[in-house]
Parts: structure tokens; C-alpha cells; sequence
């Protein structure tokens, strides 16, 4: 089970088993590759300098070109998702969006994606259950765990408070084996562990934290004993 981060000696340490470990690798797997820069390196200094401001100097069809864009600049096919990872910055003018999305989504899908390679490598270094960041590492991981939760709470449809309260609603109904109520229980534990390594870093007491999320973990498996079967994870917070 896992153990809340905790600042030793300059470090910032968890524990994950290695079903947690596995679980989140993929789920920052799955990130990393939603986020992967659309422009790869071509080893040719000018023409990464062109692809990296948005330009492009191939054909009509290749992704990033006007023919291959809707009429308010945005890709037709593009995952809905990276809208929620890559938010527009003027949302009352498309033409404005479209600019600001050119000349920004390329750097911010490099910087987002170098955090998931940082906590990636994180995971897989663990020793035993025992997962180590450095000060440089931990702000990765955080920013990393944040765009992870993004991610799979878009999945889920949950966009706005009131799409999270009628979703913590249905669980209630949900089979004991239903996805969704995985899915859940999974962004509640990110959104714990996310909450851990803050207050780490913030040098913040994590002790009554720590007893809090234990005490609702030994409280679930007691309302699952004595109805057979619970209602759902319990729900940790906001979006």
C-alpha cells in the first residue's frame, strides 16, 4: 500500500508497490504519448528552428498545414483531450487562439512531455517500494501528476464541478467490477499522492494527511464488509 512523500535528508520519498508503480507508469505512458511533440527533431538545425515555430514547409497535407486545419485554425482531428492539457489562452477570439496555440503548443508539449520522461525514470529507478526524487525531480513528478489527472478525469467527462458531483453520484449505482469505478479510484489516489509530495515540498507536517487517508481507506473496507460491497472510492477533492 502506499506511503505519503516525505522530505528525508533533502529527498522526497514514497512508497508505491509495484502494482501502484506499474499502474501509474502506464497511465503516465499513456500522457507521454498524447503529448509527444508533434514536430521531431529532422537533425537539421534550421529545419527544427522552422517546425518549431509552427511553420511548415511541406506539403498541403501533412499535419500542421491550413489544408490539414479547420476554418478557426484548429486540427480537424484533434484528441479533445490535448485541449484540456493544452488550454487555449483566448477563448473569446478563435483567429487569436489559433496564434497563440502556433506559436506556444510545440514548447509547451516539449516541457510537459521532458516532466513525464523525468517521473517515468523516477518510477523505474525505485528501489524496492521506495520511490526517490531530488529537488529538481519532484516538481517534474508534480506538474506530471497534475496532466495525468487531467487526462483521465477528461476521460471520465468530468470538466466541471458539476460533471464531478454527478459522476461521485453514479458511482452508487456502479457494478463492484465496473471500469469506472477503477477509474475513479484511481484519480482520487493520484490526487492523495499529488497533495503528499506538495505539502513535502512545502516542508508541510504530512502526519495528519497521512492518518486521514488511512482512516478513509480502513472506513471503506468496513462499509464494504458490512454491506458486501461498497458504494466506490471515496471522493478526495477537486478537478
Amino acid at each position: 500500500m502506499a506511503r505519503a512523500f516525505l522530505r528525508e535528508d533533502g529527498r522526497y520519498v514514497g512508497i508505491l508497490d509495484p502494482t501502484e508503480r506499474t499502474i501509474l507508469h502506464g497511465l503516465m505512458e499513456q500522457t507521454r504519448v498524447l503529448l509527444s511533440p508533434e514536430v521531431e527533431s529532422t537533425g537539421d538545425t534550421f529545419d527544427d528552428l522552422v517546425a518549431s515555430m509552427g511553420l511548415s514547409l511541406g506539403g498541403p497535407d501533412e499535419p500542421g498545414s491550413p489544408a490539414a486545419q479547420g476554418p478557426s485554425g484548429a486540427d480537424v482531428d484533434r484528441d479533445p483531450a490535448l485541449d484540456r492539457l493544452l488550454p487555449t489562452a483566448h477563448r473569446g477570439d478563435d483567429q487569436v487562439a489559433a496564434e497563440f496555440r502556433r506559436l506556444t503548443e510545440e514548447g509547451l508539449r516539449q516541457r510537459k512531455s521532458r516532466n513525464l520522461d523525468v517521473s517515468l525514470q523516477c518510477l523505474e529507478a525505485a528501489q524496492g517500494d521506495r520511490v526517490e526524487l531530488d529537488a529538481a525531480q519532484a516538481p517534474a513528478f508534480l506538474m506530471a501528476l497534475t496532466d495525468v489527472r487531467l487526462l483521465l478525469g477528461e476521460r471520465m467527462g468530468m470538466r466541471t464541478e458539476d460533471d464531478a458531483e454527478a459522476l461521485y453520484a453514479a458511482l452508487e449505482d456502479l457494478d463492484d467490477d465496473d471500469p469506472l469505478g477503477y477509474a475513479v479510484a484511481w484519480y482520487d489516489f493520484l490526487t492523495w499522492l499529488q497533495e503528499t509530495l506538495t505539502h513535502a515540498v512545502m516542508g508541510t507536517d504530512l502526519g495528519d494527511a497521512l492518518a486521514a487517508y488511512e482512516d478513509d481507506e480502513d472506513d471503506e473496507d468496513d462499509e464494504d464488509d458490512e454491506e458486501d460491497g461498497g458504494s466506490g472510492p471515496a471522493r478526495s477533492g477537486s478537478l
